[in-house]
């Protein structure tokens, strides 16, 4: 059995990347963001990617890197405020951006990982979410058929991990990445701390390490603030 454990985020992702495929990375604004292994990608100068996430990562930060270096061509998100060069490229047609709600795009992608192609959700019904989509009735209601996702190669941060590729998220960072690692046919993981099998308790185990199939200690890790917001002294306005 080979080792999942390669020594950097570049090493991780040889041989995996190529021109045109999906990505599905995890993060929530700054929160759970492989940023090494956005870093590589960002290095590979791979291009036309199509992007699937919460975001797009923020100013000079996350997947951001990736958009700047003009190498993706479509997003999938479910937020795209506060980020300019997204903004500006998809007004000009250079970027195609598929808008789905939060809820929706976090299915999708845990749908993609377990197998199911589509599913009915109320979400988006009558709205321009729904347009040119199958819609259907159950039980009087009228829901939206949405297909399920699965990328080429899923990128995802855990707090702790297992040289087995078992995962362990902290806190907010448990969003988008439990159902990044099961939707991509390669997943690549990135922890802050490594550990031998048997040392996670199985009980606290979110991705089970049969998903995973390359993982990295991550390195220079830098707690970054998002928007800076002070409480004013008396007489002050509060500053952001």
């Amino acid at each position: 059995m080979h080792s999942k454990v390669f020594p950097d985020a570049h090493c991780a992702l040889k041989g995996v990347l190529s021109d045109g495929m999906t990505i599905a990375a995890g993060g929530f604004g700054l929160c759970g963001v492989p940023e090494n292994l956005v870093v590589a990608l960002r290095d590979s100068n791979v291009k036309d990617l199509t992007v699937v996430g919460n975001n797009v990562g923020c100013d000079e930060h996350g997947m951001w890197l990736v958009l700047a270096n003009n190498q993706i061509k479509k997003v999938l998100a479910s937020y795209v405020g506060e980020n300019k060069i997204l903004a500006e490229r998809f007004l000009n047609g250079t970027i195609e951006i598929e808008f789905n709600p939060q809820g929706t795009l976090a299915e999708r992608m845990r749908a993609g990982g377990a197998g199911i192609p589509a599913f009915y959700t109320r979400t988006g019904y009558g709205t321009k979410v729904a347009e040119g989509k199958e819609t259907r009735q159950f039980n009087g209601e009228w829901y939206v058929m949405e297909t399920g996702i699965v990328a080429d190669v899923s990128l995802v941060k855990a707090w702790k991990g297992d040289t087995d590729g078992n995962l362990i998220y902290r806190k907010t960072a448990r969003n988008f990445n439990p159902m990044i690692a099961t939707c991509g046919k390669v997943t690549v993981a990135e922890v802050e701390i490594l550990v031998e099998p048997g040392e996670l308790d199985p009980d606290q185990i979110h991705t089970p390490g049969i998903f995973v199939d390359r993982i990295i200690k991550g390195t220079n890790y830098v707690k970054h603030i998002e928007r800076l917001t002070t409480t004013p002294r008396p007489g002050q306005a509060a500053k952001e």
